[in-house]
């Protein structure tokens, strides 16, 4: 939303190759392209917004502390932060409803951000919480995880695909208080009278 006078602004290619630039564009719906900004001839600062209205969270990333977190909600990173997209839960999408997570690895600080307030539990070696994918954000790589159905047939033929993530510790889990999918429903319930009485 603003930076200093000091700051340098180029805009480069995300990744290195031309493949991982691609991937990380059709399957993380990011841009091809990124700013970066540099301090130049002295201190600088520059603020970020998210799109969607919420938290921004910053993680401190470190050769033994990675996150893995959802492709929506990366906002920024310092130079030394790898976003792997040849990981399996990027490339396969196995959170399924959409979802596709990004491994950030490497050392420096990491933004995200959510659709609400976030919530971070810390969890013990051995503790599981089970999350509603549509509230995943994000948790550490240290934490084992098994994406699987919830309730019966008839609870996923009602709520689509009805999908939870179990996430066993050590390690931070980060969920959103909100998200989009339940937002869009409750403005369709506003919007679709006055389609379809303009549809007649």
């Amino acid at each position: 939303t603003y930076m200093s006078p000091t700051i340098d602004v180029r805009t480069r290619k995300r990744e290195k190759s031309l493949l991982g630039t691609i991937g990380l564009t059709l399957l993380g719906r990011q841009t091809f392209f990124v700013n970066d900004y540099t301090a130049v001839g002295g201190k600088g600062e520059v603020a970020f917004t998210s799109a969607p209205i919420g938290d921004i969270e910053v993680l401190k990333l470190s050769p033994t502390r990675g996150y893995i977190i959802q492709k929506n909600s990366y906002v920024a990173s310092t130079p030394d932060v790898n976003l792997d997209v040849q990981w399996q839960g990027f490339t396969k999408g196995l959170f399924g409803q959409g979802l596709f997570m990004i491994k950030a690895t490497g050392q420096g600080t990491l933004f995200i951000n959510t659709f609400g307030a976030i919530d971070k539990h810390t969890l013990n070696a051995g503790e599981t919480l089970i999350v509603d994918n549509f509230h995943l954000v994000a948790f550490s790589d240290t934490c084992q995880y098994r994406v699987r159905k919830f309730g019966g047939l008839k609870e996923t033929l009602l709520g689509g695909e009805g999908l939870v993530t179990e996430v066993t510790g050590p390690g931070d889990v980060y969920i959103q208080t909100k998200n989009v999918k339940e937002l869009v429903d409750w403005l369709w319930t506003l919007l679709e009278p006055r389609v379809q009485s303009r549809a007649r």
